[in-house]
Protein backbone atom coordinates (compact mmCIF):
# COMPACT_ATOMS: atom_id res chain seq x y z
CA UNK A 1 0.00 0.00 0.00
CA UNK A 2 1.00 3.67 -0.89
CA UNK A 3 2.64 5.56 2.11
CA UNK A 4 3.01 9.14 1.99
CA UNK A 5 4.98 12.04 4.02
CA UNK A 6 3.23 14.83 5.38
CA UNK A 7 5.99 16.86 3.76
CA UNK A 8 5.15 15.15 0.73
CA UNK A 9 1.41 14.80 1.16
CA UNK A 10 1.63 19.04 1.39
CA UNK A 11 3.78 19.06 -2.07
CA UNK A 12 1.25 17.15 -3.71
CA UNK A 13 -1.82 19.47 -2.01
CA UNK A 14 -0.14 22.44 -3.20
CA UNK A 15 0.24 21.36 -7.34
CA UNK A 16 -2.92 19.28 -6.97
CA UNK A 17 -4.92 23.12 -5.71
CA UNK A 18 -3.64 24.93 -8.36
CA UNK A 19 -4.87 22.24 -10.92
CA UNK A 20 -7.92 22.73 -9.11
CA UNK A 21 -9.13 25.90 -9.25
CA UNK A 22 -7.72 26.53 -12.45
CA UNK A 23 -10.10 23.70 -13.35
CA UNK A 24 -13.38 24.74 -11.38
CA UNK A 25 -13.37 28.06 -9.60
CA UNK A 26 -16.54 27.03 -8.03
CA UNK A 27 -14.97 24.56 -5.83
CA UNK A 28 -11.74 25.45 -3.44
CA UNK A 29 -10.10 21.99 -1.76
CA UNK A 30 -10.40 24.46 1.09
CA UNK A 31 -14.05 25.00 1.10
CA UNK A 32 -14.63 23.45 4.41
CA UNK A 33 -11.18 24.64 6.20
CA UNK A 34 -12.84 26.93 8.47
CA UNK A 35 -16.42 25.61 8.42
CA UNK A 36 -15.70 21.82 9.17
CA UNK A 37 -12.10 21.66 10.09
CA UNK A 38 -12.45 17.84 10.84
CA UNK A 39 -14.05 16.60 7.27
CA UNK A 40 -10.97 15.05 5.71
CA UNK A 41 -10.38 12.45 9.21
CA UNK A 42 -13.88 11.72 9.50
CA UNK A 43 -14.61 10.75 6.05
CA UNK A 44 -11.09 8.83 6.06
CA UNK A 45 -11.98 7.51 9.58
CA UNK A 46 -15.68 6.09 8.26
CA UNK A 47 -13.98 4.79 5.38
CA UNK A 48 -10.97 2.67 6.77
CA UNK A 49 -14.14 1.05 9.15
CA UNK A 50 -15.70 0.25 5.96
CA UNK A 51 -12.71 -1.07 4.07
CA UNK A 52 -11.76 -2.95 7.04
CA UNK A 53 -15.12 -4.58 7.29
CA UNK A 54 -15.05 -5.29 3.34
CA UNK A 55 -12.29 -4.52 0.99
CA UNK A 56 -14.90 -4.65 -2.19
CA UNK A 57 -16.42 -1.41 -0.53
CA UNK A 58 -13.87 0.90 -2.10
CA UNK A 59 -14.59 -0.37 -5.48
CA UNK A 60 -17.95 0.03 -4.77
CA UNK A 61 -17.98 3.82 -3.63
CA UNK A 62 -15.80 4.50 -6.19
CA UNK A 63 -18.31 3.44 -8.66
CA UNK A 64 -21.38 5.37 -7.11
CA UNK A 65 -18.73 8.60 -7.08
CA UNK A 66 -19.04 7.76 -10.66
CA UNK A 67 -22.75 6.96 -11.08
CA UNK A 68 -23.29 10.49 -9.94
CA UNK A 69 -20.39 12.54 -11.88
CA UNK A 70 -22.09 10.58 -15.19
CA UNK A 71 -25.98 12.11 -14.20
CA UNK A 72 -26.23 15.64 -13.86
CA UNK A 73 -23.07 16.09 -12.42
CA UNK A 74 -21.84 15.42 -8.91
CA UNK A 75 -24.76 16.56 -7.15
CA UNK A 76 -25.59 13.41 -4.74
CA UNK A 77 -28.27 12.56 -6.70
CA UNK A 78 -27.75 8.99 -6.73
CA UNK A 79 -28.31 9.00 -2.99
CA UNK A 80 -31.60 9.82 -3.22
CA UNK A 81 -34.27 7.43 -2.54
CA UNK A 82 -37.59 7.40 -4.54
CA UNK A 83 -40.22 9.74 -3.58
CA UNK A 84 -43.54 10.50 -4.51
CA UNK A 85 -42.41 13.69 -7.18
CA UNK A 86 -39.90 11.43 -8.69
CA UNK A 87 -37.92 8.26 -9.42
CA UNK A 88 -34.47 8.15 -8.70
CA UNK A 89 -31.61 7.04 -10.24
CA UNK A 90 -31.27 3.64 -7.64
CA UNK A 91 -32.93 1.22 -9.51
CA UNK A 92 -31.77 2.13 -12.98
CA UNK A 93 -30.50 -0.04 -15.03
CA UNK A 94 -26.98 0.53 -14.12
CA UNK A 95 -27.46 0.50 -10.37
CA UNK A 96 -30.33 -1.47 -10.05
CA UNK A 97 -28.93 -4.41 -7.83
CA UNK A 98 -25.47 -3.24 -7.89
CA UNK A 99 -25.17 -0.25 -6.96
CA UNK A 100 -23.88 -0.37 -3.45
CA UNK A 101 -22.33 1.14 -0.29
CA UNK A 102 -25.12 3.47 0.42
CA UNK A 103 -25.14 3.09 3.91
CA UNK A 104 -20.90 3.84 4.72
CA UNK A 105 -21.93 7.18 3.32
CA UNK A 106 -25.00 7.56 5.61
CA UNK A 107 -23.06 6.30 8.57
CA UNK A 108 -20.36 9.09 7.62
CA UNK A 109 -22.59 11.58 7.08
CA UNK A 110 -24.15 11.31 10.50
CA UNK A 111 -20.98 11.78 12.22
CA UNK A 112 -19.98 14.68 9.69
CA UNK A 113 -23.69 15.92 10.63
CA UNK A 114 -22.71 15.83 14.50
CA UNK A 115 -19.19 17.71 13.79
CA UNK A 116 -20.55 20.23 11.22
CA UNK A 117 -24.50 21.02 11.31
CA UNK A 118 -25.96 21.63 7.38
CA UNK A 119 -22.49 22.16 6.48
CA UNK A 120 -21.31 19.68 4.09
CA UNK A 121 -22.89 18.48 0.93
CA UNK A 122 -23.49 14.80 0.33
CA UNK A 123 -22.06 15.10 -2.70
CA UNK A 124 -19.15 16.35 -1.12
CA UNK A 125 -18.27 13.36 1.47
CA UNK A 126 -18.98 11.03 -1.72
CA UNK A 127 -15.95 12.37 -3.28
CA UNK A 128 -13.80 12.59 -0.68
CA UNK A 129 -14.87 8.97 0.49
CA UNK A 130 -14.06 7.65 -3.60
CA UNK A 131 -10.62 9.08 -2.98
CA UNK A 132 -10.35 7.62 0.27
CA UNK A 133 -11.51 4.17 -1.16
CA UNK A 134 -8.71 4.43 -3.66
CA UNK A 135 -6.19 5.09 -1.25
CA UNK A 136 -6.92 2.46 1.47
CA UNK A 137 -6.31 -0.59 -1.07
CA UNK A 138 -2.99 0.66 -2.45
CA UNK A 139 -3.80 3.02 -4.89
CA UNK A 140 -2.71 7.16 -4.67
CA UNK A 141 -4.04 10.51 -3.24
CA UNK A 142 -5.28 13.27 -4.46
CA UNK A 143 -6.86 16.99 -3.13
CA UNK A 144 -10.28 16.82 -3.54
CA UNK A 145 -11.96 20.05 -4.40
CA UNK A 146 -14.91 20.59 -2.34
CA UNK A 147 -18.18 23.01 -2.36
CA UNK A 148 -20.56 21.09 -4.40
CA UNK A 149 -24.36 21.22 -2.98
CA UNK A 150 -26.75 18.80 -2.93
CA UNK A 151 -29.83 17.97 -6.14
CA UNK A 152 -33.03 18.17 -4.28
CA UNK A 153 -34.16 15.76 -7.29
CA UNK A 154 -33.04 12.67 -9.28
CA UNK A 155 -33.72 10.95 -12.78
CA UNK A 156 -34.21 7.08 -13.38
CA UNK A 157 -34.31 8.05 -17.11
CA UNK A 158 -31.14 10.08 -17.03
CA UNK A 159 -28.99 7.33 -15.84
CA UNK A 160 -30.32 5.34 -17.81
CA UNK A 161 -28.95 7.42 -20.90
CA UNK A 162 -26.09 8.84 -19.36
CA UNK A 163 -24.24 5.98 -18.19
CA UNK A 164 -22.15 3.33 -20.38
CA UNK A 165 -22.97 0.23 -20.49
CA UNK A 166 -20.30 -3.49 -20.37
CA UNK A 167 -21.45 -4.12 -23.71
CA UNK A 168 -19.70 -0.70 -24.98
CA UNK A 169 -17.89 -0.08 -28.14
CA UNK A 170 -14.44 1.85 -27.70
CA UNK A 171 -16.01 4.60 -30.17
CA UNK A 172 -19.40 4.44 -27.74
CA UNK A 173 -17.16 5.40 -24.54
CA UNK A 174 -15.05 7.83 -26.30
CA UNK A 175 -18.20 9.98 -27.47
CA UNK A 176 -20.08 9.47 -24.08
CA UNK A 177 -16.97 10.49 -21.95
CA UNK A 178 -16.91 13.11 -24.25
CA UNK A 179 -19.78 14.75 -23.86
CA UNK A 180 -18.85 15.29 -20.29
CA UNK A 181 -15.63 16.34 -21.41
CA UNK A 182 -13.55 13.66 -20.20
CA UNK A 183 -10.71 13.17 -23.27
CA UNK A 184 -10.24 9.46 -24.44
CA UNK A 185 -7.15 9.53 -22.01
CA UNK A 186 -9.33 10.30 -19.14
CA UNK A 187 -11.68 7.45 -20.15
CA UNK A 188 -8.80 4.53 -20.15
CA UNK A 189 -7.72 6.55 -16.95
CA UNK A 190 -10.79 6.09 -15.12
CA UNK A 191 -11.48 2.69 -16.31
CA UNK A 192 -8.32 2.02 -14.37
CA UNK A 193 -10.75 1.65 -11.60
CA UNK A 194 -11.80 -1.69 -12.51
CA UNK A 195 -8.10 -2.92 -10.98
CA UNK A 196 -10.89 -3.41 -8.10
CA UNK A 197 -14.10 -4.32 -7.29
CA UNK A 198 -16.64 -7.56 -8.87
CA UNK A 199 -19.26 -7.68 -11.70
CA UNK A 200 -21.94 -10.08 -11.96
CA UNK A 201 -22.05 -12.73 -14.55
CA UNK A 202 -24.97 -11.50 -16.65
CA UNK A 203 -22.85 -8.33 -17.61
CA UNK A 204 -19.59 -10.54 -18.97
CA UNK A 205 -21.20 -13.92 -19.98
CA UNK A 206 -21.98 -12.85 -23.81
CA UNK A 207 -17.84 -12.26 -23.26
CA UNK A 208 -16.77 -15.71 -21.99
CA UNK A 209 -18.75 -17.77 -24.41
CA UNK A 210 -18.88 -15.87 -27.56
CA UNK A 211 -16.32 -13.62 -27.94
CA UNK A 212 -12.53 -14.64 -29.94
CA UNK A 213 -10.65 -11.67 -28.39
CA UNK A 214 -9.99 -13.62 -25.23
CA UNK A 215 -7.45 -15.71 -23.62
CA UNK A 216 -9.01 -19.27 -23.57
CA UNK A 217 -7.44 -20.28 -20.02
CA UNK A 218 -9.46 -16.70 -18.46
CA UNK A 219 -12.49 -17.78 -20.75
CA UNK A 220 -12.37 -21.00 -19.10
CA UNK A 221 -11.39 -20.16 -15.36
CA UNK A 222 -14.65 -17.50 -15.38
CA UNK A 223 -16.87 -20.11 -17.21
CA UNK A 224 -16.51 -22.18 -13.50
CA UNK A 225 -18.72 -19.65 -11.76
CA UNK A 226 -21.00 -18.16 -14.50
CA UNK A 227 -22.87 -20.56 -16.41
CA UNK A 228 -24.32 -19.88 -19.81
CA UNK A 229 -27.77 -20.12 -18.13
CA UNK A 230 -28.64 -18.87 -14.35
CA UNK A 231 -26.44 -17.64 -12.14
CA UNK A 232 -26.75 -14.16 -12.95
CA UNK A 233 -25.80 -12.29 -10.32
CA UNK A 234 -22.76 -14.49 -9.77
CA UNK A 235 -19.49 -12.28 -8.51
CA UNK A 236 -16.05 -12.53 -10.48
CA UNK A 237 -13.17 -9.87 -10.09
CA UNK A 238 -12.54 -7.21 -12.62
CA UNK A 239 -8.80 -7.98 -11.84
CA UNK A 240 -7.58 -11.43 -12.51
CA UNK A 241 -4.31 -10.99 -10.80
CA UNK A 242 -4.56 -8.33 -7.73
CA UNK A 243 -9.01 -8.21 -7.49
CA UNK A 244 -8.35 -5.95 -4.11
CA UNK A 245 -5.44 -4.08 -5.11
CA UNK A 246 -5.43 -0.77 -6.82
CA UNK A 247 -2.84 -1.17 -9.19
CA UNK A 248 -2.52 -1.09 -12.89
CA UNK A 249 -2.52 -4.92 -13.27
CA UNK A 250 -6.43 -4.27 -15.27
CA UNK A 251 -3.90 -3.05 -17.85
CA UNK A 252 -1.37 -5.77 -17.98
CA UNK A 253 -5.21 -8.26 -17.84
CA UNK A 254 -6.29 -5.74 -21.25
CA UNK A 255 -2.85 -7.16 -22.73
CA UNK A 256 -3.03 -10.48 -22.23
CA UNK A 257 -6.95 -10.44 -23.27
CA UNK A 258 -8.18 -11.20 -20.19
CA UNK A 259 -10.68 -7.71 -19.52
CA UNK A 260 -13.60 -9.37 -17.85
CA UNK A 261 -16.00 -6.53 -19.89
CA UNK A 262 -16.38 -6.45 -23.62
CA UNK A 263 -15.85 -2.76 -22.81
CA UNK A 264 -12.59 -3.34 -21.17
CA UNK A 265 -11.26 -4.97 -23.69
CA UNK A 266 -12.23 -2.61 -26.08
CA UNK A 267 -9.47 -0.61 -24.75
CA UNK A 268 -6.80 -2.74 -26.31
CA UNK A 269 -8.56 -4.22 -29.62
CA UNK A 270 -6.25 -3.07 -31.64
CA UNK A 271 -8.17 0.69 -31.73
CA UNK A 272 -6.92 3.66 -30.69
CA UNK A 273 -6.14 3.44 -27.20
CA UNK A 274 -3.90 0.63 -27.49
CA UNK A 275 -0.63 2.47 -26.94
CA UNK A 276 -1.82 4.32 -23.91
CA UNK A 277 -2.73 0.80 -22.44
CA UNK A 278 0.33 -0.39 -22.99
CA UNK A 279 2.05 2.55 -21.22
CA UNK A 280 -0.12 1.58 -18.06
CA UNK A 281 0.37 -1.66 -18.10
CA UNK A 282 4.00 -0.66 -17.55
CA UNK A 283 3.87 2.73 -15.71
CA UNK A 284 2.16 2.53 -12.56
CA UNK A 285 3.33 6.24 -12.00
CA UNK A 286 2.55 7.12 -15.30
CA UNK A 287 -0.89 5.34 -14.60
CA UNK A 288 -1.47 6.56 -11.12
CA UNK A 289 -0.77 10.67 -12.04
CA UNK A 290 -3.70 10.31 -14.72
CA UNK A 291 -6.17 8.71 -13.02
CA UNK A 292 -5.50 11.12 -10.29
CA UNK A 293 -6.49 13.87 -12.67
CA UNK A 294 -9.55 12.35 -14.67
CA UNK A 295 -10.43 11.90 -10.95
CA UNK A 296 -10.01 15.39 -10.39
CA UNK A 297 -11.74 16.41 -13.34
CA UNK A 298 -14.49 14.09 -13.43
CA UNK A 299 -15.53 15.63 -9.77
CA UNK A 300 -15.46 19.00 -11.39
CA UNK A 301 -19.04 18.07 -13.44
CA UNK A 302 -21.69 20.36 -11.50
CA UNK A 303 -25.19 20.63 -12.83
CA UNK A 304 -25.88 23.67 -14.88
CA UNK A 305 -29.51 24.01 -13.00
CA UNK A 306 -31.57 23.06 -10.65
CA UNK A 307 -32.32 24.18 -7.17
CA UNK A 308 -29.50 22.31 -4.68
CA UNK A 309 -29.12 22.43 -0.70
CA UNK A 310 -27.16 21.27 1.69
CA UNK A 311 -28.99 17.73 2.48
CA UNK A 312 -29.49 16.85 6.02
CA UNK A 313 -30.50 13.34 5.53
CA UNK A 314 -28.62 11.83 2.07
CA UNK A 315 -31.49 9.49 0.90
CA UNK A 316 -33.96 12.71 0.96
CA UNK A 317 -33.94 16.29 0.05
CA UNK A 318 -35.11 18.64 3.15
Amino acid sequence: MAVFTRSAFLGLAVVLSVLAGAANAQLSPNFYSTSCPKLAGIVRWGMASAVRKEKRMAASIVRLFFHDCFVNGCDGSILLDDTSSFTGEKNAGPNANSARGYEVIDAIKTQVEAACKATVSCADILALAARDGVNLVGGSIWIVPLGRKDSRTASQSAANSNLPGPGSSLATLISMFGNKNLSPQDMTALSGAHTIGRSQCQFFRNRIYTESNINASFATLRQGTCPRSGGDRNLAPFDVQTADTFDNAYYQNLVGQRGLLHSDQELFNGGSQDALVRQYSSSPARFSADFATAMVKMGNLLPSSGTQEIRLNCRKPN
